[in-house]
């Protein structure tokens, strides 16, 4: 039997230190798996990647942190995850400029709003984009991670903006002979839906789409993006008809946000890579 590991990646804000949250998101996701999955050990391969302390220091203390692990005292599932911070922030963007963002304002000037958005509120984000070293060296670490395990079966779960910073280096990954597999992609509470975040990923990689190397992605419940499911091999997962990945279109991401038209203006004239 091939091994399995999940893979957890961090999202904004400081964090408590290293083996600290690593801790806390596996026993997070053990309670959630025994609560919703029926798992009846304490046992999970598990493996963190974390990138705070490329922004912070010192790490956030157990006094001052808002978001502290604790064992949920209810029974029964827990229910679907869902957030409205991002929608807030594009609200904000929205708001600024008094009228709906669609891709084709984020390329005439619109952005600019974007970015003085990201600034003044997701201060983590927005140096992601301006920082080449922090971006370089937060993606390193992932890419490190992923790599440690290739050959197992990775379920990589990026949180909030580190599911940016997953996305990018998957389809990092994607261009890479041979690419490090990954069974499935999960993204909770993330932004990948705005806008002004994809506009950023099609500067780079051109189609903004699932990366190559994922055969099954999903995104939390209440975000803009909706990523398709691939198959691997001749085993269908979830249903659904059977084909092999390089026989499976590459279909681009969808946003609620930003109108059809943009999945042309995306292919036109544009190299599509991994």
């Amino acid at each position: 039997m091939v091994a399995s590991v999940i893979i957890g990646i961090h999202g904004l804000a400081n964090k408590p230190p290293a083996d600290e949250k690593k801790e806390w998101w596996k026993r997070a996701l053990i309670e959630g798996l025994k609560r919703n999955c029926a798992k009846t050990t304490d046992t999970l391969s598990f493996d963190f990647v974390y990138w705070a302390d490329l922004r912070y220091n010192p790490p956030i203390s157990l006094e001052m942190n808002p978001e502290p692990y604790y064992p949920d005292d209810g029974v029964g599932s827990f229910p679907a995850y869902q957030t409205h911070k991002w929608v807030a922030v594009f609200n904000e963007i929205t708001s600024v400029i008094g009228k709906e963002v669609n891709f084709l304002d984020l390329h005439t000037g619109v952005d600019k709003v974007g970015d003085f958005v990201l600034e003044r509120e997701l201060q983590d984000l927005a140096a992601y984009y301006e920082d080449e070293n922090f971006r370089r060296t937060a993606r390193q670490r992932l890419l490190d991670k992923l790599r440690e395990h290739a050959g197992k079966r990775i379920m990589l779960i990026g949180h909030s903006m580190g599911s940016i910073i997953a996305y990018d280096v998957l389809r990092i990954i994607g261009r890479e002979t041979p690419p490090v597999s990954v069974d499935h992609f999960v993204t909770i509470g993330s932004p990948l839906g705005l806008p002004h975040v994809k506009t950023k990923i099609y500067e780079e990689n051109d189609l903004v789409r699932t990366p190559s190397v994922v055969h099954l992605a999903r995104l939390g419940r209440g975000q803009g993006v909706r990523f398709r499911k691939k198959r691997r091999g001749n085993r269908p997962r979830h249903g659904g008809d059977c084909r092999d990945d390089h026989q499976a279109p590459q279909r681009p991401l969808r946003s609620r946000h930003v109108p059809g038209p943009l999945q042309e203006a995306l292919r036109s004239g544009r190299t599509i890579r991994p």
